[in-house]
């Protein structure tokens, strides 16, 4: 593995090793957005990782699906992100925000504002998510005007600029798992017939103007992009031409010279070796269902040029001196991923212990 211990640029900062924290929501922000103090210890713990991408972090009251995840367009919110910022950079590590709207993947018991969720198109998802009350079926969403859209659009540069403010590195714009800017990418989530629909120009088109916002915001060398093409997550059919639209999607974004471009890869081989040709910046892979022996592969292939890890991290705050050391890791509790206070979050044992 000792490729995955080298030191590989993103954007203008020097990772200490090609190892990075995939973004995972945990549930246990404040109820107004704002990260916890544990949040700080969970984050500073995992700082021997290259980057860590944070849970997804919604810009908005509109963009917030799920119950005590974290906000990033209050004061209250930055100062909560300062405190996490600073415990990673004193532990020597680097950290991107990311920014997460769900778009329809909303319930408005799980909102500040309880409001309908707002969306590409007036289309259920037709999955439940967990409330306060327990498993509800998601309601359909309110289709956004294109005037919306544009404050959509603000609501991820302002967001952008409130994580820089926070001490973040940068940020990642959240393109993947059925969230509100796949939805628009997606056939069968997205039937408008204006400028954002229809075509594959038109479907990308929402997912390329949030990426000029933010990169004009904050500068491209801060910012990431993460996409899980043809996954199927929170209802999601991409349609028949998802390979050509990614293509043509890859394409137009690498003429902004991002810091960075993240794949959750689901298995198309041909279609994640023809974006690797397409972009010119630093390409992050997480593949789920990876066993620990195939874990460099990538980065061995020279598809890769730094492997992103889940769950691993969550139970394991020294993941990179286990892998160094081939030491056991620890067993994650699956029960306590989502659920509040120390336990399960910032209680796992270090090596040393």
């Amino acid at each position: 593995m000792s490729k995955l211990f080298e030191s590989v640029k993103i954007g203008n900062i020097e990772l200490k090793n090609r190892l990075g924290m995939a973004p995972m929501t945990r549930s246990r922000a404040l109820p107004d957005g704002t990260p916890s103090d544990l949040a700080a210890e969970y984050y500073g713990q995992r700082a021997s990782v290259g980057l860590i991408i944070s849970e997804g972090t919604q810009p908005s009251d509109d963009g917030q699906g799920y119950s005590n995840t974290p906000g990033i367009y209050t004061e209250s919110h930055i100062e909560g992100w300062k405190k996490v910022t600073s415990k990673v950079h004193n532990e020597g590590g680097r950290i991107f925000i990311q920014l997460m709207h769900v778009g329809r993947v909303s319930h408005p018991d799980n909102t500040p504002h309880h409001r309908q969720a707002v969306a590409p198109s007036a289309i259920a998802p037709n999955t439940e998510i967990f409330t306060a009350q327990g498993m509800k079926e998601i309601p359909a969403p309110r289709a956004l005007s294109e005037e919306e859209i544009k404050d959509v659009i603000n609501e991820f540069r302002l967001a952008a600029r409130a994580a820089v403010e926070a001490g973040a590195d940068g940020v990642e714009i959240h393109g993947a798992n059925g969230y509100i800017i796949q939805q628009f990418l997606s056939e069968n989530a997205n039937h408008r017939q204006d400028a954002y629909g229809g075509t594959i120009e038109n479907r990308s088109r929402f997912a390329i103007e949030v990426a000029k916002a933010v990169v004009d915001e904050i500068g491209p060398e801060r910012t990431g992009i993460r996409f899980s093409p043809q996954g199927t997550l929170n209802g999601i059919e991409e349609g028949e031409t998802s390979s050509e639209m990614y293509r043509y999607l890859i394409s137009e974004l690498d003429k902004l010279n991002l810091a960075y471009l993240h794949i959750m890869h689901f298995g198309n081989e041909s279609l994640i070796q023809d974006i690797r040709q397409l972009w010119s910046q630093a390409l992050l892979v997480n593949r789920a269902g990876r066993t620990l022996d195939q874990l460099t592969v990538d980065l061995d292939n020279e598809l890769a040029d730094v492997i992103t890890v889940g769950t691993w991290m969550i139970a394991n705050p020294d993941f990179v001196e286990r892998l160094k050391l081939d030491a056991p890791l620890n067993t994650p509790d699956r029960n306590t991923i989502y659920a509040g206070g120390a336990e399960g979050y910032t209680d796992y044992p270090f090596l040393k212990e």
